[in-house]
């Protein structure tokens, strides 16, 4: 049965300057679970907006450079316990629009306000001068703002990949204009206006809008700071874009991320089993860190194939986002629907045995809304597109291979090198891990259950440029000032 009913359709406005602004056109964001529904209507900013609010947070910047750490993260603090007080309304948004199960939705609020509390605790150590007194004399290397950051978040995660920019972004002294994704604007924006209600008028801005929003973020001389998560491809253009004035980024892209499952590896650890299906599947697997192409050991291949299925069989249910026994809900749009059924027939023509994972709570509710079920795909061949493209839906490929030297060539043959997992004994599993290109490996899980938001995370090649969480995820929103205070101010070699 359908147990989300229609709801009234919320309205967001961009919130420039510490007042919400209205433009002139709008968007609708409809309901993933049922097309038909429109869950709420957000701007198309203009680009003239777009200059307003950057204007604002350069103006904003020149006081709020000058606060410090303490009145910084009192704010931020405040923030978050507003968060936590709306919790419920914003989980229940972010379902409606998104598409994705209430439990899920809250674990991307836990995850986003976890980051939050780290970088409050960590901000005054992480931004914290060092001086270092030598023969020399004094050397000071600060930690200085950088101004102006840009901020474009995807829509798989849209709260937790704005946080992630917002906290940092405001506790080392910059201010802040949050461009959220046209497929998940609502809750974003929320969020932020929670956060900016804390902050004086500038510091935090939300726009929303099209292509010329997008490229006057990222050409304004305004903006010193580019902090995007997203697609290569778009990635791409906002390097070219951002060259003609060399400006700072940091960019979290796509990712291939492999499960390696060594010879070693029990096949009958339910629990485990249990793990990787997850990691496949969570979000409806649309999640940048997703395992999403499975190599396991042939002595163990047709084993672990039964046995896989068998977990999935147990775990996924796929239904509405709002019932209780759902753990997979709908594709967040038809694009990437599409997209992900291309890859699935691609394999199929290829020869490919596609297997049907899980159960369908209610046809009905399926057949109306941006629903795929997962599908398991056996029998690829390692260059096929669904092994070396990022599916970014819920279907994954498992495949044989022979031996490690095997595996580590196949996994570092991709553009990408976000994340990888490798299962087995911990030993041999954190030797082969080492031979790996990725910015981050877990040992017997994988995914948002192997995320330590007290450490740095990022990508090796085309999945991304510099790290965020950890102290470093504080520090690349600042840029490094040496300060020499010298002893000897006439070098021996100078003559007088």
């Amino acid at each position: 049965m359908t147990i989300q009913a229609n709801q009234e359709a919320v309205t967001i406005e961009a919130f420039i300057n510490g007042q919400h602004v209205e433009s002139l056109s709008q968007s609708a964001k409809e309901n993933p679970t049922n097309p038909a529904e429109i869950v709420g209507y957000f701007p198309v900013t203009t680009k003239e907006q777009a200059v307003e609010a950057i204007e604002a947070a350069a103006q904003a910047f020149q006081t709020w450079k000058k606060t410090d750490i303490e009145e910084r993260v009192t704010r931020m603090r405040r923030a978050i316990g507003k968060i936590r007080a709306a919790e419920n309304e914003i989980v229940h948004l972010l379902s409606r629009e998104h598409g994705k199960p209430l439990y899920d939705a809250h674990g991307e609020i836990y995850v986003s306000l976890m980051w939050m509390e780290f970088a409050c605790n960590e901000a005054a150590s992480a931004l914290q001068a060092q001086v270092t007194e030598h023969e020399g004399g004094k050397t000071i290397l600060a930690y200085d703002p950088i101004g102006v950051v840009a901020a474009i978040s995807p829509w798989n995660y849209p709260i937790a990949l704005s946080t992630i920019k917002i906290a940092p972004a405001l506790l080392a002294g910059n201010t802040i204009v949050l461009k959220p994704s046209p497929y998940a604007p609502l809750a974003a924006a929320k969020v932020a206006e929670i956060i900016a209600s804390e902050f004086p008028a500038g510091v935090i801005n939300v726009i929303h809008g099209d292509a010329d929003v997008g490229v006057e973020l990222t050409t304004n001389p305004h903006v010193t700071k580019i902090a995007f998560t997203g697609g290569t491809e778009t990635a791409k253009r906002i390097i070219r874009a951002a060259s003609d004035t060399i400006k700072d980024m940091t960019l979290e892209l796509g990712g291939n991320d492999a499960a390696i499952f060594l010879e070693s590896f029990d096949v009958n650890d339910e629990r485990a089993m249990r793990r990787i299906v997850v990691s496949n599947f969570l979000t409806t697997g649309q999640i940048c860190m997703i395992a999403k192409r499975v190599y396991v050991h042939r002595s163990i291949y047709e084993a672990f194939v039964e046995k896989y299925i068998e977990a999935a069989n147990r775990w996924i249910r796929i239904g509405d986002p709002f019932d209780p026994d759902t753990t997979v809900g709908p594709v967040n749009n038809l694009k990437q629907k599409d997209y992900v059924l291309g890859l699935v027939e691609d394999a199929k023509q290829r020869g490919a045995k596609v297997i049907p994972l899980g159960t369908i709570l209610d046809q009905k509710v399926f057949d109306q809304g941006y629903y795929l079920q997962p599908t398991l795909v056996l029998g690829c061949d390692v260059h096929d597109p669904i092994v070396v493209e990022e599916q970014f839906g819920p279907t994954v490929p498992i495949l044989p291979f022979d031996d490690e030297e095997q595996v580590v060539r196949l996994h570092n043959e991709s553009i990408y090198g976000l994340t990888s997992s490798v299962w087995g004994n911990e030993e041999n599993a954190i030797s082969v891990a080492r031979q790996l290109e990725a910015g981050t490996t877990m040992i017997n899980t994988a995914a948002v259950q192997g995320l330590d938001v007290r450490f740095p995370f990022g990508g090796f090649k085309q999945s991304g440029i510099g790290r965020e969480y950890g102290a470093e995820g504080i520090r690349t929103y600042t840029e490094q000032h040496v300060i020499n205070v010298p002893k000897m101010l006439d070098l021996p070699y100078i003559p007088e």
